[in-house]
């Protein structure tokens, strides 16, 4: 490896890096660290791979799906180096920590190697820079960014995802999160509240907590930490306007998190709870039976309360036993809450999990048959729903002109996370990026709103 200050090292700082992201939110948040980290080693940062001479993709590799991805990104990006300027490729995050050392043998175009453990190790594998063998720096995810680590947000100015704790510690048969991101560990809150701080005097309004399972923080550090007290102290920071919770398990969701968010306007009416499934044997098949309450009584609790609290949540179809009696138990649950969002996907039976082992396995036909039924059911629930809102005036967000064309603005309510629930599209009234403002709601679609700025 190079000491500081060689002619490898020289070279290096001169270079254009591009980082390309895969995945969730929490794999947004590292690449943003690593981007920071980067740029205070001296790289120079590119807006896309065609002006980059480095090209580093953060991979995602939670199920199949996702690992198929991230190998034909990896291939697609790896054409560059033949037909453009891009010199180097690496790889990092979730497929590296999952797959390990296999991967220099499968994909030999790749110039080295980084694991979720080792972000901070991104500028020593890029100043090593071809000397000696492909550098591979995977070890056990212990690594936790705080507020001092540097980190370029690659979001909109007003909006950012704020990771309070990595890895998880619960043991859900069929996922792989515990082995590719290690246990649970939350960030102290002085870290969590300094970082919200200086996001709040850069312009952010809007800041989005995640976490593997955001309803267990703090639990590991010994003292009184939870979320709920993180969230007593978050509602002071000043500029900040909207708190949202993202990823909470059903066992988690206490009486006093749900009297903050009635009773605090700082925080989103907004819970995203993926109950994965409702039928009791799946749930114990799967590690998440509760004893105290089953997703129905959860539902109804949530929904006493005095404020209205939007629902996301995600379920898992043609999970090794799930009968057509299990199914349709699950498809009346759907159409009886009412979710407000709602993500389906089916089972993918995952090496080293438990699930994998398991018997009585569901053809894949009849789970993706399944899932479709779901989502058909869900978008008329949400049609229904969104129908609801019209002559209403909602606060909205504004993120400036459509994607769809510049005639319009696109914005979203304190219940539409970024990038996976719908949006406001105003076609009257003018607002900036950022701002906050009254949007009368004139029609509805299955995920959209269309609406005009009022006085």
């Amino acid at each position: 490896m190079p000491e500081r200050g060689s002619t490898i090292e020289k070279a290096a700082v001169r270079s254009r890096v591009c980082l390309v992201t895969q995945g969730c939110a929490k794999n947004l948040v590292d690449s943003e660290n690593m981007l920071g980290l980067l740029r205070a080693g001296g790289y120079v940062i590119a807006p896309d791979l065609e002006e980059a001479e480095i090209g580093i993709i953060n991979t995602c590799g939670f199920i199949e799906s996702a690992v198929k991805e991230s190998v034909g990104m990896i291939l697609e990006i790896a054409d560059l180096k033949r037909t453009g300027k891009l010199r180097k490729l690496y790889v990092t995050g979730c497929l590296v920590q999952r797959f390990g050392y296999k991967l220099k043998k499968e994909l030999p175009e790749v110039d080295g190697w980084l694991g979720t453990g080792d972000i901070d190790a991104v500028v020593r594998l890029l100043d090593e820079n071809g000397v000696g063998d492909i550098p591979f720096y995977i070890s056990r995810p212990t690594y936790l960014a705080a507020h001092e680590t540097p980190r370029i947000q690659s979001s909109p100015f007003y909006t950012a995802y704020v990771k309070i704790a990595e890895g998880c510690s619960h043991r859900c048969a069929y996922c792989t999160i515990p082995a590719i991101r290690g246990p649970l560990r939350s960030r102290p809150p002085a870290s969590v509240l300094a970082e919200v701080a200086a996001m709040a005097d850069r312009g952010v309004k809007e800041i989005n907590l995640i976490a593997q399972d955001t309803t267990v923080y703090g639990r590991d550090l010994g003292d009184e930490s939870s979320l709920e007290g993180l969230l007593e102290r978050l509602v002071h920071v000043k500029g900040i306007q909207w708190i949202r919770l993202l990823y909470g398990h059903p066992q988690g969701i206490s009486t006093r998190l749900l009297e903050l968010i009635e009773t605090c306007d700082k925080i989103c009416p907004y819970l995203d709870i993926p109950l994965q499934h409702v039928h009791s044997d799946i749930l114990k098949t799967m590690g998440r039976a509760s004893d105290q309450e089953n997703p129905r009584q959860l539902v109804d609790r949530i929904r006493s309360r005095k404020r209205p609290i939007s629902l996301r949540s995600t379920f898992m179809v043609g999970f090794p036993g799930e009968t057509e009696d299990a199914f349709r138990e699950l498809y009346d649950f759907v159409s009886w809450a009412e979710f407000d969002h709602l993500g389906v996907f089916a089972y993918s039976p995952e090496k080293g999990t438990r699930a994998a082992r398991f018997d009585h396995a569901v053809d894949q036909r009849a789970a993706t048959e399944r899932m479709d039924k779901l989502m058909q059911l869900q978008a008329g629930i949400c049609v229904k729903k969104n129908k609801r809102m019209i002559g209403k005036v909602l606060p909205v967000l504004i993120e400036g002109p459509s994607e769809e064309t510049d005639l319009l603005l696109s914005g979203r309510t304190a219940v539409m996370a970024p990038d996976v629930d719908g949006q406001v599209l105003i076609n009257k009234g003018e607002g900036r990026a950022g701002d906050i403002l009254p949007v009368k709601i004139r029609q509805a679609y299955a995920y959209d709103l269309v609406g005009e700025i009022v006085s």
